[in-house]
């Protein structure tokens, strides 16, 4: 969709100049956050393509969970509930891709033909709660809020992780966030609590398609398979 300003029209990264109306005031602003997610959705430019190779080379030579100065994607971060103020960190988190091997002694399973597979098995949550899961283990003090993706290559995903230091008073003093402060929400990352938590869990939609999934499919298994009889009947 192209916009006009003045004499200029400002189209996808084009600029057209061309005779407008100079009486007509019908302009678009944009911020710069605007911009930002515009490029991110054109991973497949040439400036990003240069970029996150680049970026990607400097990820594999550092440690697999790595504190972050800020935000890679400060406009995803942003609507994730990221804030540049204190109590507020980043981590990068190295996640290796493929599936999952069944975690047996030289391949050996015992039992039925039909539970002998090793390989070509896949994990059942996704690689970004595997980075949650990670980074909130080895920083137990602080609290997993939420996560996005920032880059791959052929061995590696890499996904910021956004924490959250839940004693910290201006945490503690700031009505918006001050619910993870809640004892309750220890570790949501390990209880499938955080938004990739609640995708792999199948709880991302609504309506008759998903009733089988709340409030978890284990759950509703049970309740389905259980024969519950009153005392008195």
């Amino acid at each position: 969709m192209v916009k006009h300003w003045g004499n200029v029209y400002v189209g996808s990264g084009i600029r057209m100049c061309g005779l407008v109306d100079p009486h007509a005031w019908k302009c678009t602003f944009y911020g710069a956050y605007k911009y930002v997610s515009e490029m991110w959705r054109k991973k497949q430019s040439d400036v990003m393509r240069f970029l996150q190779r680049v970026r990607c080379w400097e990820y594999r030579q550092l440690p697999s969970i790595v504190r972050c100065t800020r935000p890679t994607r400060p406009d995803k971060a942003r609507r994730l509930g990221y804030k540049a103020k204190q109590g507020y960190v980043i981590y990068r988190v190295r996640v290796r891709r493929g599936g999952r091997k069944r975690p047996v002694p030289k391949g050996i399973v015992y039992g039925k033909p039909k539970n002998q597979g090793i390989t070509q098995l896949k994990f059942q949550r996704n690689k970004r709660s595997v980075a949650e899961e990670r980074a909130g283990r080895k920083l137990g003090g602080l609290k997993v809020l939420n996560s996005y993706w920032i880059n791959q290559d052929s061995t590696y995903k890499y996904y910021e992780v956004i924490l959250v230091d839940a004693a910290h008073n201006a945490i503690r003093n700031d009505p918006r966030i001050n619910w993870i402060c809640n004892p309750v929400h220890k570790h949501r990352e390990l209880r499938g609590l955080t938004s990739a938590g609640k995708k792999y869990r199948g709880l991302r939609g609504k309506g008759h398609l998903y009733h089988k999934n709340r409030p978890s499919r284990r759950a509703t298994w049970k309740r389905n398979n259980t024969l519950s009889l009153r005392r008195y009947r």
